[in-house]
Parts: structure tokens; sequence; C-alpha cells
């Protein structure tokens, strides 16, 4: 089933400002919580839908990707990376939305206020080049990300007992006042390390090396941001950060990308121009052959439609312009310098454009 649109979910137009942004979700994150939905699949998938289109729209950068691109534009998977999304995620992330006491504390419920603590994210960069970048690839790399030591046992904070939060009560003339604070020692978790492996830190963490495999979908760009839900570095008592992948685009030495369109530049010689030819060039898929016409002028625009790049948001695919460049010889033999002097004359040599004739800027709108 499609995802709908992040701005369709939360009732808001386009141009809606943070502020508006975030009380919508407020909204509906109040309309369907679980607390007020028990046993309601239905409303917690469209708590879920909130979240992640609230998650994207929140996001400066994201939100940018996503008015660009779409769904695609982060990754193929929308909000949290498409990794599994669960309640924890969103308790994690947005508890602050409704003045700090996470979304229990707000309606109510279990968990005596604990938040649940996410992993810092981690981030790689990943080169392209225009083929991969066109066509889509799967990558595999290493990473290296802190993970839970096997072995490693918890227990219950005894500063905190548990609930990750430390409660002061001061005494004022308008009666006693509840403040909340993260405990210091657990860092919110509510556990700390009871038993752990030599080779594990304080915190029951060790580094370990994976290899990731890596789907990239078609038509991506320089800069793009894509995220892994779940394989950043692992926190005790919590959930992982993700991984988040930065894409490069390796310069082709012959083809320039623009948009979707690729762009080659063709140098022929003055008597392919004059006479016609065929002409082998370059593609993002291989080498072709094209047909030069007899009396090609310099500077001629030609299309191979559908040899660019995959767009990152459809099925589409965009052009090749082929920039005609006729070329001059800097250096004549003498027979040579004889040959062209006795056709200087030759009305068929002198320039004549005519109204037929477009051009430049002419060219560059009957392409662009």
């Amino acid at each position: 089933m499609a995802k709908r649109d992040y701005y369709e979910v939360l009732g808001v137009s386009k141009s809606a400002t943070a502020e508006e942004i975030k009380k919508a979700y407020r909204k509906l994150a109040i309309q369907y919580h679980p607390d007020k939905n028990p046993d309601n699949p239905e409303a917690e998938e469209k708590f879920k839908e909130a979240a992640e289109a609230y998650e994207v729209l929140s996001n400066p950068e994201k939100r940018q990707r996503y008015d660009q691109f779409g769904h695609q534009g982060l990754g193929g998977n929308g909000g949290f990376g498409g990794g599994g999304m669960n309640m924890e995620d969103i308790f994690a992330q947005f508890g602050d939305i409704f003045g700090g006491g996470g979304f229990s504390s707000f309606f109510g419920g279990g968990g005596g206020g604990r938040r649940t603590k996410k992993g810092t994210n981690l981030r790689v960069k990943l080169k392209l080049n225009l083929q991969e970048i066109s066509n889509g690839v799967e990558k595999k790399i290493k990473v290296k990300r802190h993970v839970v030591a096997p072995g490693v046992t918890f227990k219950s904070c005894s500063t905190c007992q548990g609930t990750g939060q430390v409660k002061k009560v001061v005494n004022t003339m308008l009666g006693q006042m509840v403040s909340a604070s993260t405990c210091a020692v657990c860092g919110g978790s509510g556990q700390i390390v009871d038993k752990k492996p030599a080779e594990a830190d304080s915190r029951g963490l060790i580094i370990k090396e994976e290899v990731i495999t890596i789907n990239i979908p078609g038509g991506v760009a320089e800069g793009m941001q894509l995220s892994m839900s779940g394989k950043g570095n692992e926190i005790p008592g919590g959930i992982p950060g993700d991984l988040l992948i930065v894409i490069e685009e390796i310069e082709d030495k012959t083809l320039q990308r623009d948009g979707n369109n690729v762009i080659y530049d063709l140098y022929i010689s003055f008597v392919d121009a004059a006479l016609g030819a065929s002409v082998e060039v370059p593609t993002i898929d291989g080498r072709v052959k094209i047909k030069i016409d007899p009396g090609t002028q310099s500077g001629k625009m030609l299309r191979l439609k559908g040899k660019g790049i995959k767009d990152i948001n459809g099925y589409s695919r965009g052009d090749q312009l082929i920039m005609v460049n006729v070329w001059t010889p800097t250096q004549l033999s003498k027979e040579e310098k004889q040959t062209l002097e006795a056709l200087r004359d030759s009305p068929n040599f002198k320039p004549d454009p005519g109204k037929s004739e477009k051009s430049f800027f002419d060219k560059m709108k009957e392409f662009f």
C-alpha cells in the first residue's frame, strides 16, 4: 500500500510553519494515543503514521528532501528509515512535544515517566559513479558500532529506582512543587550494569565491525542522506541509533549531470559536419552510434530520449543531450591550405544563417 502524503496525514498545507506542523501532530497524537484507544489497531496505525509524518516535516533537512523528491528522497522508506518503527521509537523521540514528561506521563499511563533512550547515530559517506546513481545499486559496507556485549546483565538503578528520573520536592508558599530531572547515574535508562565481560566498557558496550547491505535507489543526488533505522550505536536499556548514508557523486570524465539529464560534448571535424557521418558516443549504458546530418552546424543539440538518469520519485528517465562542436584545425599542411584557399570564395562556404537557423538561446529554450 502506497504511503500517504505527509502533509495530508497531518492535515496541513505545504507552506505550513514549524509551529503549525507541531500543533497538528500534537492534536493527532492525543486523538490516537494507545492509552485512549486500547486494543485498537487502526488507532495505533494512525498514531504511528502521524509520528512518521512529523519526524520528517519537523526536520528542515528531511522536509526539503521530501518536498523535492517525495518519499523516495528519504531512501524509499519514509520517516524513521522505514525499519520497523515501534512505540519506543516514537516515545523516545517525541516525548518532549508534550512538555517533557513523555507520552506516558502526559496521559497518566504506565512507565513511571521514564523515557526510552536512543543510541547515537552513525554517519558514513558513500561514493557512487554515474552508472550506479542512474540505475541504483546494492552496496556492502563495513561499519564499526557500539553494541551491548554478550553476557552483560543489568540491574535496576538504585538512585532513581528504575524510573530514569530523579524527583525533587520543594516547599513553597504555594505548597509543594515537584521537579524531575534525568538520572545522572543511569543516564535516564533506569538500568545500570550488573555484570560484564572484561572487554566491555563501563556501559557494557563493545565495538563490533559489521558488514551492512545498503540498497541505493536510482536517481539519488550529491549530498542526499539516506537512513537505516537501528543500525547506529546501541545503548543499554534503549533503542539503537540510525545509520545515515550521505551520497557523494564521483565526477564522470565524459558525461556531465544536469538534474536527470546528462550532457555530452561531441567534437566533429569540419569534413564530417559538411558531409555528414556516423559517430559513436558514450552513454550511461554504453556506447551508441548516432547520425550526423550533412551541413550540421556547431552548437546543434541532439537528444537521446531516455538515456539519462532514472527519476528517484518515479519510473521515467531523463535524456542525454549532445552538444555538437565543429572542430577547427589549428595546424594545416601546405596542400591543405591550398585546398581551402581554392574554396574560400565559393558561395557554398560563405556563412548564410538565414531565419531558419535558431540562435543559441532558442535552442536552449527548445530543450529545457
